[in-house]
């Protein structure tokens, strides 16, 4: 199945409208329509607002699997929204030199240990 056909098949459930589920994105309709009419996905920027909208994780969305409670896999990844504290945090970060991250994960080891006496 189809990221979008996912979509639709959420829109159906939750009885949202395209024109809805544009307002509620910031997804051009007619966009959204293109997805059904041509059978395509949405990019990549807009899979964490499509998430948030229709109340699913990317995992779902991507490939239609849900992590079961209790069997959760370890993964070498986060999704985060650039927005949030933390994307806009990962975001400075990434724009300091290696010497500075260095000094940063020093401190942040330095905060934990802290916290865990």
């Amino acid at each position: 199945m189809l990221i979008s056909e996912r979509i639709f098949e959420k829109l159906t459930e939750k009885g949202m409208t395209q024109k809805e589920f544009s307002y509620r994105t910031g997804i051009r309709e007619t966009t959204i329509s293109e997805w059904k009419k041509r059978g395509t996905n949405p990019s990549a920027d807009k899979i964490m607002i499509i998430c948030n909208v229709l109340g699913v994780t990317p995992e779902w969305l991507l490939s239609g699997t849900e992590v079961k409670k209790g069997r959760q896999r370890n993964v070498d990844w986060y999704v985060i929204d650039r927005n949030s504290d933390m994307g806009i945090l990962i975001g400075k970060i990434s724009d300091m030199s290696e010497e500075q991250k260095s000094h940063v994960m020093k401190y942040v080891a330095r905060m934990k240990k802290n916290v865990d006496k």
